[in-house]
């Protein structure tokens, strides 16, 4: 299959090297000229690792012309933060053509975001956008060409928009992920974002280590009793949103991420004794900019906040983390980050966003 993944991040990377070392057609696109001028000058070659060993993998194409990446392609694959998604949505816009499926590994509510941005600036192509619970790997990048995968996801739940195209999107998607489940329309998948519960916690709670140490491994020494019983009660109010807009289980909750011996979680059993064994996450952290607090509390967690205060379900643990997250960045992310005002759909029923998420706009 002809898939192009857009960005150049550690998720990106993982994509373009796992999906070509599957025997996909894939074309890299990035903004960054330094780094395509890197990747080309090595023959658009990455080294691989994972448990397997190291190898080379070629890709088919490397561009900074998004029009040149997804032409042709039925999958592309954008696992950017959040963040970069309305840009991204809107130099998508010309391209895109009737049946392609863009998949967000996580999303954030990306996809209606992306749709309606797509929309709004003229694209008429009827595109399946679908959005996961969790990146598709635990990755790191080992220097500009290597990419280390400590794991991949066994079981991906996704949610798609419009969900009348879900048949499509689940069998395009399955063929990249095979281990992608059927979770819902977009909102569901929205609402399976796990990053928005594991990270808030582990950034803000660990605040002080993170600026006070050169590098700080926040799954390792940052995941203390204390913080794990946080994150505990912040996904009892996720689920509880769910479950108040009427999606039903499995709700992979975040607790069999650590135990074991507990139900299969989205990375399998013993994903987080595989992470902190392997020293990838002992890095330099800058709280203010790190994508834990930008896509996490500002993107995810305001956005889960949003939608209990829509729905009327209390979350006093997410809202107290967002006011945290908010002053350690001497912001208001319930005014600014995203949310169901930021996007313009505050005012609208349940019923009619259902509607919505069901047929499109």
């Amino acid at each position: 299959m002809k898939i192009a993944v857009l960005g150049g991040g550690n998720g990106s990377m993982a994509a373009a090297a796992d999906l070509t070392h599957q025997g996909h057609e894939v074309t890299l696109w990035r903004r960054n000229t330094d780094g395509i001028a890197a990747l080309q000058a090595a023959n658009n070659t990455l080294t691989l690792k994972d448990f397997v060993g190291e190898r080379p993998v070629r890709l088919a194409q490397v561009t900074n012309d998004i029009g040149a990446a997804v032409s042709g392609a039925e999958l592309i694959v954008c696992p950017t933060p959040a963040t970069a998604q309305a840009d991204i949505a809107a130099l998508l816009a010309p391209h895109l053509v009737d049946g392609q499926v863009v998949y967000l590994p996580p999303g954030s509510f990306g996809t209606w975001m992306m749709a309606d941005i797509a929309c709004r600036a003229g694209s008429t192509a009827d595109v399946s956008w679908g959005e996961a619970g969790t990146l598709p790997y635990l990755t790191r990048m080992h220097g500009p060409l290597t990419v280390a995968i400590t794991t991949r996801a066994t079981r991906l739940p996704s949610g798609v928009y419009p969900y009348r195209n879900a048949d499509h999107a689940f069998e395009v998607i399955a063929r990249a992920y095979p281990s992608v489940e059927a979770a819902g329309d977009g909102l569901s998948g929205a609402l399976m974002n796990a990053g928005p519960i594991i990270h808030p916690p582990l950034i803000v709670m660990n605040a002080g280590p993170i600026e006070h140490f050169d590098h700080w491994d926040i799954h390792n020494e940052g995941t203390q009793p204390a913080i794990r019983r946080v994150t505990t009660r912040l996904d009892a109010e996720r689920m509880t949103v769910r479950e108040a807009l009427g999606y039903g289980a499995p709700h992979f909750p975040l607790a069999d991420h650590y135990d074991n011996e507990a139900e299969e979680w989205m990375y399998g059993n013993m994903a987080h004794d595989k992470l902190t064994d392997s020293g990838d996450w002992r890095e330099h952290l800058v709280l203010t900019k790190h994508r834990y607090m930008r896509e996490d509390v500002a993107t995810g967690l305001a956005f889960l906040v949003s939608v209990a205060d829509w729905v009327g379900v209390p979350a006093p643990t997410a809202t107290g983390l967002l006011a945290l997250g908010s002053a350690i960045c001497d912001d208001d992310f319930r005014a600014t980050g995203r949310t169901l005002e930021t996007l313009g759909l505050a005012g609208r029923s349940v019923d009619d966003v259902q509607t919505m998420l069901q047929e499109g706009t």
